[in-house]
Order: structure tokens, then sequence, then C-alpha cells
């Protein structure tokens, strides 16, 4: 017998938990469905349990930078099988809470694999629902990279339950995951390198800014190869050989563990979009500006799923909110990324919000810029950080805030008063006259603008 919901919501992360509580406060009879562990990505696979291990690593770099200005005793070294099992403190609970949460407030949830089996219905276990709405919510997984071998790489969810760190570690990709983890790795004591297809890493983040991070990294002694692509992955014994090749030259990098940090996908092949009619188009579903199917108007997406805004978390948050109220009132709110602030937890960190400069420039708006290397800054000075900078842009005439691209301490909150005032239309004057805490990140700001 088929089971009836007004909704349908594949995923138990951010999002599909948020829209699932905001349609069942309203009335709605509600199922969750997901095949891992509920509680998605950031909570037990991403953010919360990798921002554990980096705090572990900041620890350890502060306490080596402090060396000769008021600290002293021995080596600082990071305990990786006791870090684990703290950072498992936060994420094995996840799951039982997630499961009692939707239990007490009457959401079914089911485990299993999700499979559409018409435009409104889905298979879970053998039991077919049917749903007046269905939202995707299914998160990302790593991209395949059609190289021979791939199958000896690990994913970064593995990476963040290695029982130990091995000696040597070759990061596939060169974004957020990769740079975050070749920190981690490089502050544990493992000889950590990078192979990188563009010609530098982090590339959403402003390129003098990273190039400041790169020379932290080379201190750390990380291997940061650009414009090299890997061509083939081999095993031998217990090592790995990875092939690649740069400038026309062929290249053999070996190691104990080799990780895919090179780009996700949304988690789509496995839900049969074509069995209920819902568009896709090279690995991404084609929605219209509510979030909704073009194709199907019962199907709603959100998250890394919707590829609508940036696959962070506050996103999918944010698009639970508007998928839930075009669901339960008619299409009527838009999602708006105006201002969302983006940052890897490299360290120091490095955050961005906003246009970089060659956004701007390409717009022909008229602007003023502040950008400086400010490690002799108090900020930077007193936690004997040396990577430490900004660029901030004005526009000329409205005073608005165009982008801010910070790195150094503090530098992952700080973004957050340059995405308020962004989101919020604050002028760079609102900035310069708002009296913040001193000394803090923060009140560098106004001489940053």
């Amino acid at each position: 017998m088929t089971k009836q919901y007004d909704l349908i919501a594949i995923g138990t992360g951010t999002g599909a938990s948020g829209a699932a509580a905001r349609c069942r406060a309203a009335g709605w009879t509600v199922a969750v469905i997901d095949h891992l562990p509920f509680g998605g990505t950031c909570a037990l696979r991403g953010c919360d349990p990798k921002k554990v291990l980096v705090g572990a690593a900041e620890a350890v770099d502060h306490s080596r930078r402090m060396r000769g200005k008021g600290i002293s005793g021995g080596e600082p070294a990071i305990a990786w099988n006791e870090l684990i099992k703290f950072k498992r403190t936060f994420t094995e609970p996840v799951p039982t809470m997630k499961e009692r949460s939707f239990a007490k407030n009457g959401i079914d949830a089911y485990h299993g694999r999700a499979r559409f089996r018409g435009p409104r219905s889905v298979e879970v276990g053998g039991e077919v629902l049917e749903g007046r709405f269905i939202l995707i919510a299914v998160g990302a997984v790593p991209m395949r990279l059609g190289i021979p071998g791939e199958e000896h790489l690990i994913t970064s969810t593995a990476f963040l339950e290695l029982e130990r760190l091995p000696k040597k570690i070759i990061l596939l990709g060169g974004g957020f995951i990769a740079a975050e983890f070749a920190d981690i790795a490089a502050h544990a004591g493992a000889q950590v390198t990078v192979l990188e297809q563009m010609d530098r890493m982090l590339m959403p983040f402003e390129p003098d800014l990273v190039g400041w991070l790169m020379e932290k990294f080379h201190g750390l002694g990380i291997d940061v190869r650009l414009k090299t692509r890997v061509t083939a992955i081999e095993k031998n014994g217990d090592g790995l050989s990875v092939r690649a090749s740069s400038n026309g030259k062929d290249e053999v990098f070996t190691a104990d563990l080799v990780v895919h940090a090179a780009g996700r996908v949304p988690d789509l092949d496995p839900l049969e979009l074509s069995a209920a009619g819902v568009a896709s188009e090279k690995g991404r579903l084609r929605l219209n500006e509510f979030l909704q199917s073009v194709s199907n108007p019962a199907v709603y997406a959100v998250g890394d799923a919707a590829l609508s805004g940036p696959p962070l978390t506050p996103v999918a948050s944010h698009d639970a909110k508007v998928a839930a109220a075009n669901m339960l009132n008619g299409n009527r709110e838009k999602p708006n990324y105006l201002g969302v602030p983006s940052v890897a937890f490299t360290i120091p960190p490095i955050a961005s919000v906003g246009m970089s400069e060659k956004q701007v420039r390409d717009q022909g708006l008229k602007f003023r810029m502040r950008s400086e290397k400010a490690s002799d800054w108090y900020t930077a000075r007193r936690v004997a950080e040396t990577t430490y900078g900004f660029k901030v842009l004005v526009e000329e005439g409205t005073e608005r805030i165009l982008g801010a691209h910070l790195i150094g301490p503090h530098a992952d909150e700080v973004i957050n008063v340059f995405a308020l005032a962004i989101r919020k239309g604050l002028t760079a004057e609102d900035l310069k006259s708002t009296m913040f805490a001193y000394p803090t990140g923060a009140s560098d700001i106004g001489y940053m603008v």
C-alpha cells in the first residue's frame, strides 16, 4: 500500500531538515529519507568535524609561533588518534539526535536509498511513498575523475575517519578541501603534496591573498604543484604512485595515501530522475527562480543538490526557508545570495564576500580599493602571525561595500561584519563610525575601508 505525504524530503542535512520542520509545523504530513546516517554532510562529514581538526592544528601553530615570545617547553604535537576520538564526540551523537527529533515532531523517517518511481512517488526499501511535493536535498559527492586507478583514492569522509595519519599524503585538487586538509596534515607531521591543474589554489579567493597563504604553506613544507594534471594512480605494495603531467613533463609522486579533493557534484544519479520527469543538464537540476523543477512542479531542490547558490551550509539553510515557503504558500519567494561570505579554514583562515577586484573592474564600476599586507599590525603581531592582510573595494559615490577579502587572525569572524554591510546596504562610513570592542579583529575594520 502506497503511503501518502504532503512532503517527502530526500536527505537529512541542513536543507532537508529545515524545510521538513517548517512544513510539519504548518500541519503537513512529512517524511524524510536518507541512505546515510541522519544528519547530513556538514554535521557528520564536513564543516563541523573538519573544524575540530583545524582547531588542534591552530593550537599547534600558535604555540610554535610564540616560541621565544613567552612560550617554552616541549615541541607541541597533534596526537592524531586522540584528536579523531575527540572529533567523534561531536559526530557520533548526531544521527540518534536527528532520529529522535524527527520522531518528536511527528516526521516519519526512512533509512535507505530513495529512487523516483513517478512524478510524485519514490521508493525506499521496497516501499513506495507518494507526496504532494518532493524535496531533493541529497547533497554532493566527490566527482568522478575518469583516470586509471581512481579507486585507490580515499574521500574527504574517509580522511576524517583515519585512525592513523600516514607519513606521506598527496591531495588531488586545489580547492577548500585540499587547502584545509593540507594544513591539518602538515601540522600533524605529515609530508604533504598538493597536485592542482589550475595555475593557483583556491580560485574563488583573491590571487594576491592566496599568494600570501602560499608563503605560509611553503614555510610548513607543503609542496604545491600547480598546472599539474594527474593521469594515473597505481598501487605498489603498501604505497601508491601518482603519475602526473606538467608543462609536457611527466613525473611520478609516491605516497602512503592519496585523497580526492578535486571537487564535488550533486548526488543525483541514484535518484533515477527520469522516472519523475525531472530535467537535469550536465549533472545539475534545471530549476526556476523559486527552486522548483522546470519540468515537474511537484519537485523542489535546496543546497548542494540545487546548486542555485554557493555550496555552503548557510545557503542550504536559506534555500530551505525559501523552498518551504513556496511549497506552503505558492511561488512567491526567491533566494537572495547577496553578501554570502565564504571561508577556507586554513591557518590562518582566508575569507571573502561580495565581488572580486576583477568582477568590479569588468562591470566598469567606479571604486576605491584599500589593500595591504598588514603583518605589522597589532592584531597579527600579538600572536606572532606573519600572514595578515586585506583587500576592500568601496563604490565611489554610494560608499557601499562591493567586496571584502581578508586573510589572517579572526578573518573567519570579521568577514561576517562585511557580509552584514553588503546584505543590509551599510556604507564604509557606517563601518568607520561603528565603535567596535578594542583590541579585537573587528576593530581593524575602520582602517580597512
